[in-house]
C-alpha cells in the first residue's frame, strides 16, 4: 500500500498553494505549521514573510485566509493575533486519514519507506571476551538496537557490527594461564548455561591476573604468549578460540534476555581486522597523514592539546610496533567503507570515548575513507546513574552485573503482574513479567535523550503511573480487552460522525505516526518515539475516561469508538516494536 498523506502534510499543501497565490513570491516558502492548544493546528511563519514583503502581517494573514480552500480537509481557518492562523480540521478528514492507515495491510500503518535508502553499519553492543557484562554495557545495547528497528523499518540497509573486544594483551595472560591449569574450563555439564561459562571466565580471569602481578617469570611467559597469539600460532589461537566461543554463550543469554537478536555472523571483533592494520600503517604514513614521533606512528591535530599545552597525537603503532586501539577503528572503518559499501557509519559508544572517534574520524577524513559521500556519527550516550546520582555501582562499591539488574526488573515487573492479574496461570505471568521488566528497562534508558545521564530506579520503572513502558503495555492491554469485551461488533471507521474533543484530541496523534517514525530514525532518536508513544497513551486514557465505547450512543458510534481503539492499540504495538518492547495481550 502507498504512504498516506499525514493532516499535517496536507494542510501544508493547502497553505503552500494560498501562500503563492496571494503572494507569487513567496511560492515554497515554510508556513512553519504546528500542533497548538488554541486550534489543531497554528501557522506562524506569516509574520517573516510579511517583514520581507514589507507587509503588514496581519492584513497579509486574512489575504491568504481568502485564498484557502475549506471543505474535506480544513473545516476552518482564522487569523490571531499579529498575523497566526489558526487552523481546525474536518471530523471526517480525522476520522478517514485513520481509516487508509488502519487499512494498511502491511501494518506499516502507511508509514513511508525512505526515497532514497542508503547502507548504514551500525556499531553497538560491543562486550569483551572473558569478562562480564554490566550495567555499562546496557545503554549501547538497547539504543543500538532500537535505532536498528528504527532504520530498517524505514527502508535502510543495515548492517549490524559487535565490534567486541576480543584481542589484546590480556589473552596472553589468560591462555598461558589455562596452558599451565588446563581443567579450569571443565564443565561438569556439557549444556553448560552462558553465566555458568562467565563465571567460570572470571574465575580464570581473577586467578591469572593474581599470578601475573605476583610472579615475575609467569608474566614473562604470558607476555611472549601474546607474541605468539599476534603470530597466529596454531595452539595459542586455538585456545584463544575456546575463550571466544565460552564467551559467545554468556552474551547469546544475556542479550536473549534482554530479548535482542545477535546474529553470530553480525560479530567481527577487534581480531577481525588484523590482516588490514600493517597495510592501514602503511596507507596513513605514505600518504603523510601519519607520521612517526619517538618510533611510534601518530597523527597531529592543531586543535588538540594537552594540559602541558603540547599536541596529544592518536597513536595509531606504538614504539614497539604494537597496534592500539586506532589502528583496529581505522581498519574498520576501511572494511565498513570499501567492502560493505557503507553511506554511513554510526557507532554508539559512551560520550566519554568523544575525543578518540573526533581523532579516528579526522584521521579518516584526511585519507580520503571518509567524504562527502561517507559519513561516520558517534551516538554518544551518558551514564546510568543510582538513585543518588552517582554512577551505578553496588553496596560494595563495584559494578553491577547486567544480569543482576535484568533478573531484578523481572521479579519487580512479576510481582506487579502478579498482583494486578485475574485469569493469568503462572506461566503466563512469569512470561510477562519478564516482557514488562525488559520493558521497562528499556524503556527508561530510550525515553531519555541519549546524550543525557538518567538515574536507574526500578520502583519508577515498573509503576503504572507516569511515563513508564508498562502504563504503555497496560494501556495496549486494556484495548485489546475491549475489543475482546466487543464480541461479533467489529471496529469500523464512520467519517460521517461527528468527532468529541477527546476522539479528535486521540486521532490527530496518531496520525502523525509516520512523521514521527521517520524523524526518530533520521536523527537516530528513539526518545522521540518513546515521548510520541507515551502521548499516546495518556491521550487514550483521557478518551476511555470521557468516550464510553461498547456503551456509545448509537451503533455506528459504537464501531467508530472501537475503530479508534484498534488503530491505537495498532500504533502503540508497533511504536513500541521499533524501540524492542513487547507488548501483552493481557496483564
Amino acid at each position: 500500500m502507498a504512504s498516506v498523506t499525514s493532516l499535517s502534510d496536507n494542510v501544508q499543501q493547502h497553505l503552500a498553494s494560498a501562500l503563492s497565490a496571494t503572494l507569487p513570491e513567496a511560492a515554497g516558502a515554510d508556513p512553519l505549521l504546528r500542533r497548538s492548544d488554541r486550534a489543531d493546528f497554528q501557522a506562524n511563519g506569516i509574520l517573516a514573510l510579511a517583514k520581507k514583503a514589507k507587509a503588514n502581517p496581519r492584513e497579509l494573514a486574512t489575504q491568504i485566509v481568502s485564498q484557502v480552500v475549506t471543505g474535506d480537509v480544513i473545516k476552518d481557518v482564522e487569523v490571531s493575533g499579529p498575523g497566526f492562523l489558526n487552523i481546525t480540521i474536518a471530523d471526517k478528514a480525522i476520522t478517514g486519514n485513520l481509516a487508509a492507515r488502519y487499512a494498511d495491510e502491511t501494518g506499516r500503518l502507511g508509514v513511508p519507506y525512505a526515497e532514497q535508502p542508503g547502507t548504514t553499519v551500525i556499531d553497538y553492543a560491543q562486550p569483551n571476551v572473558a569478562k562480564e557484562m554490566h550495567v555499562g554495557h546496557l545503554r549501547s545495547a538497547v539504543i543500538g538496537d532500537s535505532v536498528v528497528q528504527l532504520l530498517e523499518f524505514t527502508g535502510e540497509n543495515v548492517v549490524r557490527r559487535h565490534h567486541i573486544g576480543d584481542w589484546g594483551t590480556q589473552f596472553g595472560m589468560l591462555i598461558q594461564y589455562l596452558d599451565e591449569h588446563p581443567h579450569e574450563l571443565d564443565h561438569k555439564d556439557a549444556r553448560v548455561t552462558g553465566e555458568e561459562a562467565m563465571s567460570n571466565l572470571d574465575r580464570l580471569y581473577k586467578a591469572a591476573r593474581k599470578k601475573f602481578d605476583s610472579d615475575e617469570e609467569f608474566k614473562t611467559r604470558a607476555r611472549r604468549r601474546v607474541v605468539d597469539l599476534q603470530a597466529g600460532d596454531e595452539h595459542t589461537l586455538a585456545v584463544w578460540q575456546r575463550f571466544v566461543d565460552e564467551s559467545k554463550i554468556y552474551f547469546f543469554s544475556v542479550f536473549e534476555k534482554l530479548d535482542m537478536e545477535i546474529r553470530d555472523a553480525d560479530i567481527v571483533g577487534e581480531s577481525g581486522y588484523n590482516d588490514m592494520l600493517a597495510e592501514t600503517c602503511r596507507l596513513l604514513e605514505e600518504s603523510g597523514v601519519a607520521v612517526r614521533s619517538e618510533g611510534a606512528l601518530c597523527v597531529f591535530f592543531d586543535d588538540i592539546k594537552g594540559p602541558d599545552g603540547n599536541p596529544v597525537p592518536l597513536i595509531v603503532q606504538k614504539s614497539d610496533g604494537g597496534y592500539g586501539y586506532a589502528a583496529t577503528d581505522l581498519s574498520a572503518i576501511r572494511d565498513r567503507v570499501f567492502n560493505l559499501k557503507a553511506n554511513t557509519l554510526l557507532y554508539v559508544v559512551d560520550a566519554r570515548q568523544a575525543l578518540h572517534f573526533r581523532m579516528v574520524f579526522e584521521t579518516a577524513r584526511r585519507a580520503g575513507w571518509l567524504n562527502d559521500d561517507v559519513t561516520a556519527v558517534q551516538l554518544a550516550f551518558g551514564t546510568v546513574l543510582g538513585k543518588d546520582g552517582k554512577p551505578f555501582k553496588t553496596r560494595e562499591g563495584e559494578t553491577v552485573r547486567l544480569v543482576d539488574l535484568l533478573d531484578e526488573a523481572i521479579d519487580r515487573a512479576s510481582a506487579v503482574v502478579r498482583e494486578k492479574a485475574q485469569d493469568l496461570s503462572e506461566e503466563e505471568i512469569a512470561e510477562r513479567g519478564a516482557q514488562v521488566g525488559i520493558g521497562a528497562v528499556k524503556y527508561a534508558d530510550l525515553s531519555t535523550s541519549a546524550n543525557r545521564d538518567y538515574k536507574f530506579d526500578l520502583d519508577q520503572m515498573v509503576s503504572l503511573n507516569g511515563d513508564t513502558s508498562v502504563y504503555l503495555q497496560y494501556a495496549y492491554a486494556r484495548i485489546q480487552s475491549i475489543l475482546r469485551k466487543a464480541g461479533e461488533v467489529s471496529p469500523a471507521a464512520h467519517p460521517e460522525l461527528a468527532l468529541a474533543d477527546a476522539e479528535r484530541a486521540l486521532g490527530l496523534h496518531l496520525d502523525s505516526f509516520a512523521e514521527t517514525v521517520r524523524e526518530a530514525a533520521t536523527e537516530y532518536a528513539p526518545h522521540k518515539l518513546a515521548a510520541y508513544l507515551y502521548q499516546v497513551a495518556s491521550l487514550y486514557t483521557s478518551f476511555y475516561d470521557k468516550c464510553p465505547v461498547l456503551r456509545a450512543e448509537t451503533p455506528a458510534q459504537v464501531e467508530n469508538r472501537l475503530f479508534l481503539c484498534d488503530v491505537t492499540a495498532r500504533t502503540l504495538h508497533q511504536g513500541m516494536a521499533l524501540l524492542g518492547i513487547r507488548t501483552p495481550e493481557k496483564l
